[in-house]
């Protein structure tokens, strides 16, 4: 959860400057969610994200060393430099996306989840989204299949109240997500996606029913992102004094208290995580400056096949 707060607190610095460009959608108040989601996985298990992608790339295993490269548009990057901050994949620890599209990973998540059905391969496919995608019709599709034929796939709505500008209850006229979820007939459960214990241990039920033949599930991931949508986004929509209240439940702090208060970490760990991963994204940086760029020549290669 540290790596991830200030990974993106130096890609805040790093947009600011002008080094990475485009779209950057941060992940900061959530990190609760990444943490205690891809906890509970395996290798052999598929991951399925959003635009909001970097905290879970990071907490799926995705090096930082490929990660900023990608944030630069660099040759080196995880996706070669053509996604940038949407589009982060790696196919060796099975994390398909950053998907730019609003519930463009739920079909995908199912797809990835019938091969395995069909392969009967022992792996669970974790489709991460957020509350605006339970309006699209990719959503209402891709649950109606997976519990009709049970297919092997946990959908973790991160639910954040906000879809882009647009509060939950002007957007959803049933706002109990879970609920809804629910009517196709998988198990749907809400979460407090600012506590990562309560959301690992939900995971780790999930996942063993999945395993089990159980079907899909569902997890409602009460969350609250602290910045805005994206940093093109100038928040007019919400009241400052509702964001300052959930501050006050910053997962990361929060955690620190309960592990310091069990005895596993001391006053002083928490600054000594942190300077491990700016020492982390210092390196991470300097790869990325020094990173290529794709010559003009090759940027076709991965767009069109060459004629037979």
């Amino acid at each position: 959860m540290v790596r991830i707060r200030r990974f993106e607190e130096r890609c805040v610095q790093l947009y600011s400057e002008g080094t990475i460009r485009g779209f950057l959608h941060l992940y900061i108040g959530e990190e609760a969610v990444a943490a205690g989601v891809l906890s509970a996985l395996a290798p052999e298990d598929s991951v399925v994200s959003t635009y909001r992608d970097h905290g879970h790339a990071l907490a799926r295993g995705v090096p930082m060393s490929a990660i900023m490269p990608e944030m630069y548009g660099r040759v080196s990057g995880c996706s070669r430099g053509h996604g940038g901050s949407m589009h982060l994949f790696d196919i060796e620890r099975r994390f398909y996306g950053g998907n730019a599209i609003v519930a463009g990973g739920l079909p995908i998540a199912v797809g990835l989840a019938l091969a395995d059905a069909v392969r009967e391969r022992p792996a669970v496919t974790v489709c991460l989204f957020g509350d605006g995608a339970m309006a699209e019709g990719e959503f209402h599709e891709s649950l109606n299949l997976a519990a009709l034929w049970r297919l092997p796939v946990l959908f973790a709505c991160e639910n954040n109240r906000y879809a882009m500008g647009t509060a939950l209850a002007r957007e959803h006229a049933v706002t109990d997500l879970a609920l809804r979820a629910a009517s196709y007939g998988l198990p749907a459960w809400p979460v407090d996606g600012m506590d990562a214990c309560a959301v690992a241990v939900a995971t780790d039920r999930a996942v063993a029913t999945i395993r089990g033949g159980g079907g899909p599930c569902f997890l409602e991931l009460r969350t609250y992102r602290f910045r805005a949508h994206s940093l093109y986004d100038a928040d007019r929509y919400r009241d400052k004094a509702e964001i300052a209240q959930w501050v006050q439940r910053d997962p990361i702090p929060a955690l620190f208290a309960q592990l310091r208060d069990a005895g596993e970490l001391r006053d002083d760990d928490l600054e000594s995580l942190e300077r491990a991963a700016d020492d982390e994204i210092d390196a991470a940086v300097a790869v990325a400056d020094a990173a290529p760029i794709e010559p003009v020549e090759d940027l076709t290669r991965y767009v069109y096949t060459e004629p037979a």
